[in-house]
C-alpha cells in the first residue's frame, strides 16, 4: 500500500500517478486533497504518519513544487523524503538513501513524467552495503536533534 496526498496544486497529478500505477499492480491509500484548498504540511503530515505507523510501506507527496512536501515530510523521525524530478535521481534516491516518501512538483512535471518517476521509485530496491552506514548516521542526528 503506498500513501499519496497533495495539496490543491496537485490534485490532477496524483489521479494521474493513481491511476497510471493502479493499472501496474500497486494500491494506493488516497489522504486527499480532492480539490479544496489545504496547506501542504498537513497533507504531508497525514502521509508520513502512513508510513511512519506502517499502514504503508511508503508515499508519495504532490505540491506545486514538491519543496514544501520535501520540506514538511522531513521534519518527521524517520522519513527520508527526497524531491524527484529526473530519472537519475530518482533512482538513486531509493538505491542509496533508502528514501521511503518522494516528493514531485505538479507545476514542474508534466503528469507522464510523474508517472514514470513514481514507477521508478516504487520499483528500486535499497543497495544496502556501505548506504546502510550513511543511513544510520543519518539517523544519528536525528536522534541528536
Amino acid at each position: 500500500m503506498i500513501a499519496i496526498g497533495c495539496d490543491h496544486a496537485g490534485v490532477e497529478m496524483k489521479k494521474a500517478v493513481i491511476e497510471a500505477l493502479s493499472e501496474k499492480g500497486f494500491e494506493f491509500k488516497d489522504m486527499g486533497t480532492d480539490g479544496e484548498p489545504c496547506d501542504y504540511p498537513v497533507m504531508a503530515e497525514k502521509v508520513c504518519k502512513e508510513v511512519l505507523a506502517g499502514n504503508c510501506e511508503k508515499g508519495i507527496l504532490i505540491c506545486g513544487t514538491g519543496i514544501g512536501m520535501s520540506i514538511a515530510a522531513n521534519k518527521f523521525k524517520g522519513i527520508r523524503a527526497a524531491l524527484c524530478a529526473d530519472s537519475f535521481s530518482t533512482r538513486f534516491t531509493r538505491l542509496h538513501n533508502n528514501t521511503n516518501v518522494m516528493c514531485m512538483g505538479a507545476r514542474t512535471l508534466g503528469q507522464g513524467l510523474a508517472c514514470e518517476l513514481a514507477e521508478i521509485f516504487l520499483t528500486t530496491g535499497f543497495e544496502g552495503g556501505r548506504h546502510q552506514r550513511r543511513i544510520d548516521l543519518i539517523t544519528e542526528i536525528e536522534k541528536k536533534n
